[in-house]
């Protein structure tokens, strides 16, 4: 036993700790609901309205004794949520009482949930008051399946829910959204709240009347843009959302972690795209993939079937390991390497390649050299293709350009050459270093769309990654299997393999607005989740968002039998080891659940079982209409359902009449996924409250998983123990090594999620400052001070650029200095006038005249309106010049992994760019702001209004973090050897947008006024 374990029995667990402080609450709950049962529901109502003016009186006390005090808003905020928590704390017992209370007096009632008649049958479990304590506290519930989450949450949201600062609920779908809001929604009307449910459908009036509610549903997308859309609203009135106080996010997993690499993103069309035609890009591509697939063959037709005889294994490893990075997922490839001697052969192939192109161990060749006989090679971890010299040669030659027209030329070593060429004038050099600028723009896009199609070429599967319906290329979920309605790969991605599928290429797309997942959630003042799968994840959850995890347990113990993993060598002897335990299910009547990765593999399953004869349902991306149905069945008598992952998720799988005695719901996983907690999920849907149910896991070495990570290390089991083909070798040992690989992977995406995080950080701050300015100019209804206070510090800015207090005033730039005023503030000070002032003088002389020639214009125009202008310039000026600074961050972090290779830390030098970056946009803004105001001319409220209509389309993006000068998965010391054995850049994975279609009659978002047909929609 070690130590950690040896703890644990004698002390308990963390959550064990956590709970034994909690029991005396939950004691204290039940004695106040047994003395409820002789009061009536208004007495109810009415303690409701004493509960929250015992709360505001709280509050006032505090707010009365920071107002006058020198602390900070901030701090002076905190003090006030301190009160109203102490209070909360306080009162906790007798609010859970009444809310349990209102679940008995519910019970037998029936009632309409989407359609749907209901019979209320829950009163809640002391384990479920255990659990909303929890939530409360601004932590994590961790509750199995059918524990009764949704009724938990009702515990807390009511509690919160009495400091009128509105309680947020984020569910993963609308339809849950729905249904918990109108489910639940009894409890909260009967003891006097009100409960709103926001949905995609809804305008900006019904949003904005389901968040003045005391609690509101949603999905994390829709409280997400709604913040994005807010902070892009032209008017006060147009705001939905109000406090960030409290909030529940059911299914937490999937939320912060399965979606905090999406990035929620409004965007619109951009004006020009500089990209190449991808579809005329991809004949050549796809000719460059085939010569490498026929190269592949032919590296695996001259490898023997038999080792025995081979007389320079050296020769034969190299051989290998070539083609394994040409090709990896290649069927001749993959059956060799269920020989284990195949795979030791390969391992030492890339021991090989390591030692030999390794400048630290005396680099005896380059990569190129190594894999002369490929176009490009593949590795598979990092995500990352590299073409070759051969495959550049090619790749021109099927192009009809020059090789160095596919080579990004060197900007900064071409501008030294230009500087140093002593026969060019100044206007000559800079006309070259134009031309060579747009030379290089030109092929870095080529060069980017090149890599794009290689990729959806090599890494990215049809019916794996992506399905193709009615023309259209759809994201199919890696995580729920489902499809993904709206969402597009971004940075090219998407288009490359709508080329590669030969379906409509669609127009790129520029950010607008943006906040990612971890960054909105951490605006709450409490946050707190629940989830059947969370304590996996633990480690990251206190990491990023500072929540603990308790592990809340069972009312009736869980008897499901969770049998160890049977692994095999191949695909196929597996996928006849699932079939024949399906058949053995389906005729002892026991129902079967399998669980697979892809629509592929589920597929495949299924038309397997239909030549057994064997009736089933599949649900995956393809069938998701009938999802519901699909899964409620999934517990009948004889049932065999097959769901792609977690598809059903949030819907009870109920057993029919005489399953248990058959032994309850059976999960068969067809594969392991990368992460424990799916895995976890999966046998989650058996053995619910109590019920019979078993598990089991089918592997093989062919297994993505298993090959990427730990594939070797089995077989070399297998050899030992002499496993023959279509044996199975079950072992504990297995298992744990397989969950090994798992922590690995679940390591290595915790990192790329926090390095996505480290660089959001540094626009999580320049958007707050950037919002926080927006919000005032919207609230306020008299700006002038902050225009005048923008005027003294642009005046201020501007005469220290063109005077120097240690020359003499002759020397000053009188002729600069006067020209910036004129055309910034549209005052002309003569010469004579500017240098008659003392040289300490000329910032103030400036700013009285200024402030002079604006009270004579506010006198012409008429106060309102130049209040109204005030706020129209303020508005439009930060909006546009935002929008600049997103795209000119978007092309910073695509591009600052190349500091790496100057032994930089691209982190550091992404925040010093992105500081100097914001300077600069904050002096633009300033100064525009000052041009509009002092020499705009007023055309009338409803004209403006028309110009600032907000862009309703919309794009969500995965971005994974080797854009970030991170390669996923490697370490240090690889990342080092990579950038400077590499000719290629480091790619960023897949980002994924979702659009909202912008109307041809509807208004150009990019603010012109013109509609959207006659101006960027023109060759839409």
């Amino acid at each position: 036993m070690s130590i950690g374990s040896l703890l644990t029995s004698v002390f308990g667990t963390s959550s064990d700790r956590e709970i034994k402080k909690i029991l005396p609450l939950v004691d204290e709950i039940n004695e106040i609901y047994s003395t409820l049962n002789t009061k009536s529901i208004e007495q109810l109502r009415e303690r409701t309205v004493e509960l929250k003016q015992q709360i505001a009186d709280a509050r006032k006390v505090v707010e009365d004794n920071v107002e006058n005090s020198t602390l900070g808003r901030d701090e002076q905020h905190k003090r006030i949520i301190k009160a109203e928590q102490e209070v909360l704390d306080e009162i906790l017992p007798e609010a859970f009482a009444m809310v349990k209370d209102v679940c008995r007096r519910l019970a037998g009632q029936e009632w309409s949930i989407v359609g749907q008649k209901i019979r209320w049958e829950m009163i809640p479990y002391d384990v479920q008051l255990i659990g909303g304590i929890v939530l409360h506290q601004g932590m994590i519930s961790e509750m199995k399946t059918g524990e009764g989450k949704t009724l938990v949450a009702t515990l807390p949201v009511y509690l919160n829910a009495l400091t009128g600062r509105g309680v947020h609920l984020v569910t993963v779908n609308d339809y849950l959204a729905q249904r918990d809001s109108e489910w639940m929604g009894r409890i909260y009307t009967e003891l006097g709240l009100t409960v709103g449910c926001i949905l995609n459908s809804m305008d900006s009036d019904e949003r904005k009347e389901m968040y003045s509610r005391d609690i509101t549903y949603g999905t994390n997308n829709e409280f997400g843009f709604d913040y994005l859309r807010d902070n892009m609203a032209i008017a006060a009135e147009d705001q939905v959302q109000h406090e960030y106080y409290y909030c529940i996010v059911d299914e937490v997993d999937n939320i912060l972690i399965d979606e905090a690499r999406t990035p929620l993103i409004i965007s619109g069309p951009v004006s020009s795209s500089r990209h190449e035609k991808y579809d005329k890009l991809n004949p050549a591509i796809a000719s460059l993939v085939r010569y490498q697939r026929e190269n592949v063959t032919r590296i695996l037709s001259e490898l023997p079937d038999n080792l025995d005889d081979v007389k320079k294994p050296e020769e034969l490893a190299r051989k290998l390991y070539v083609a394994s990075q040409g090709m990896p997922k290649n069927r001749r490839l993959r059956k060799l390497l269920e020989d284990s001697a195949y795979q030791r052969l390969m391992q030492q192939g890339e021991r090989e390649f390591l030692l030999l192109t390794n400048s630290k161990t005396g680099q005896s060749m380059s990569q190129d050299e190594f894999f002369e006989d490929l176009f490009y090679f593949v590795e598979e971890k990092q995500h990352n293709i590299t073409l070759t010299p051969y495959g550049e040669e090619k790749l021109a030659s099927l192009l009809g350009i020059k090789v160095g027209e596919l080579v990004v030329p060197d900007l900064a070593e071409e501008f030294v050459g230009i500087d140093e060429d002593a026969g060019l004038s100044d206007s000559e050099k800079e006309k070259q270093k134009i031309e060579l600028d747009q030379k290089h723009s030109e092929i870095s896009d080529r060069f980017h769309n090149i890599s794009q199609l290689l990729r959806s070429y090599t890494l990215y599967e049809k019916d794996v990654e992506y399905v193709v319906q009615d023309g259209k290329v759809l994201i199919v979920d890696e995580f729920t299997g489902r499809i993904l309605p709206g969402r597009r790969y971004s940075d090219g991605l998407h288009q490359a393999i709508e080329a590669k599928e030969k379906v409509k290429v669609e127009a790129e797309t520029q950010t607008f607005a943006t906040i990612t997942i971890q960054n909105y959630f951490r605006m709450y003042d409490k946050l707190a989740g629940m989830t059947g799968t969370a304590l996996t994840e633990a480690a990251e959850f206190e990491d990023i968002y500072k929540l603990g995890v308790i592990a809340i347990p069972t009312n009736e113990p869980c008897v499901r039998d969770d049998h160890e993993d049977q692994v095999y060598k191949t695909r196929r002897e597996k996928y006849n080891a699932i079939l024949d335990e399906i058949e053995e299910a389906y005729h002892r009547g026991q129902p079967v659940l399998v669980g697979t990765i892809s629509v592929e593999v589920s597929e495949t399953i299924s038309r397997m079982l239909k030549r057994r004869g064997l009736p089933h349902n599949v649900l995956n991306a393809k069938q998701h209409q009938h999802e519901a149905a699909i899964v409620s069945r999934a517990g009948e008598k004889s049932a065999v359902t097959i769901a792609t992952n977690m598809a059903g998720r949030g819907t009870d799988i109920k057993l029919g009449e005489g399953v248990k005695n058959a032994g309850g719901l059976y999960i068969i996983g067809t594969e392991r996924h990368e992460s424990r907690r799916i895995d976890l999920q999966l046998r989650g849907r058996s053995g619910r409250q109590g019920d019979p149910g078993a598990s089991r896991f089918f592997l093989s070495l062919e297994d993505d998983l298993m090959r990427l990570f730990n594939s070797e290390r089995i077989a070399s089991i297998m050899d030992r123990m002499g496993i023959e083909e279509g044996q199975v070798i079950t072992h504990s040992m297995v298992t744990r090594s397989i969950e090994r690989a798992q922590k690995k992977v679940e390591g290595r995406n915790f990192s790329i999620r926090k390095h996505l995080l480290e660089y959001d950080d540094v626009m999580n701050q320049q958007r707050e400052i950037i919002y926080d300015r927006r919000n005032y100019a919207l609230k306020e209804e008299n700006i002038k001070v902050e225009v005048f206070d923008i005027l003294d510090e642009w005046v201020n800015d501007t005469v220290n650029a063109y005077t120097d207090p240690k020359t003499l005033p002759e020397e000053w730039d009188w002729d600069s200095l006067r020209l910036d005023l004129k055309t910034t503030l549209g005052i002309d000070i003569s010469l004579q006038e500017l240098s008659n002032a003392h040289e300490s003088n000329v910032a103030q002389e400036i700013v009285k005249r200024a402030r002079n020639y604006y009270e004579r214009k506010e006198q012409f125009m008429g106060i309102e309106q130049l209040r109204y202008l005030e706020k129209f310039v303020t508005l439009r000026t930060i909006d546009e010049k935002w929008r600049d600074h997103l795209y000119s961050m978007d092309q910073l972090k695509e591009g600052i992994n190349w500091r790496a290779y100057g032994q930089k830390d691209p982190l550091l030098e992404y925040k010093g760019e992105a500081y100097k970056a914001f300077v600069e946009i904050i002096n633009e803004i300033n100064k525009q702001t000052l041009r509009m105001c002092f020499r705009a001319q007023f055309g009338g409220p409803q004209q403006e209004r028309q110009q600032l209509n907000r862009p309703q389309r919309f794009r969500m993006e995965h971005q994974d973090s080797t854009g970030l000068g991170l390669a996923a998965g490697a370490s240090d010391q690889q990342r080092e050897v990579q950038a400077m054995q590499s000719g290629d850049r480091p790619r960023k994975q897949a980002p994924v947008q979702v659009d909202d279609k912008i109307g041809r009659n509807d208004p150009c978002p990019c603010g012109s006024g013109k509609k959207y047909k006659k101006c960027h929609g023109a060759n839409a």
